[in-house]
């Protein structure tokens, strides 16, 4: 097998054996699987899916955000989150808002059922990302942060989780 090398940012360059990089892709199906596990159980309740849960979690992250900055987050077509969008909509979960100064911009925000309905998706997986920071420590935080930001394709995504402080 191959070994994956890189210099990029790493001193001295990092050599990993390949069957270290698949077992990083492992550990992620299999983290994946469990984080949306319960959120999927609550989904089905309302027939709703996985990009019906994404929609209604970056709304409730960023109230007001445009319809067409969501589509830059999901990198989903105008045709699939019409689809979901208005199913929230419809059911009382999303309302849209008129941009103040253009007309054309559609806002989003979660109404009260909306908001209830995002924290019961979004408690248990907070409650797992809380429970492995603990139990790793504060470098391993960092660490997964890192390793986070590097598996994200762009430098406008990435710039989204540029630290300020």
């Amino acid at each position: 097998m191959s070994d994956i090398k890189t210099t990029e940012g790493l001193t001295p360059p990092l050599t990993l054996p390949e069957d270290e990089v698949r077992q990083g892709i492992e550990l992620l199906f299999y983290a994946y699987r469990d984080f949306t596990i319960e959120p999927d159980t609550i989904l089905l309740k309302y027939g709703f899916g996985r990009a019906h849960h994404r929609v209604i979690y970056f709304v409730g992250r960023h109230p007001h955000m445009s319809v067409s900055e969501l589509l830059v987050i999901l990198r989903i077509t105008k045709q699939s989150l019409a689809r979901v969008l208005g199913q929230l909509v419809r059911q009382g979960f999303i309302v849209q808002h008129t941009g103040k100064s253009d007309r054309r911009q559609r806002l989003l925000q979660l109404t009260p059922t909306g908001v209830e309905l995002e924290r019961q998706l979004s408690e248990n997986q907070r409650q797992r990302i809380q429970r492995a920071y603990v139990e790793a420590g504060p470098h391993a935080v960092e660490g997964f942060r890192k390793v986070m930001l590097g598996v994200i394709s762009g430098d406008a995504d990435r710039g989204r989780f540029r630290r300020t402080r």
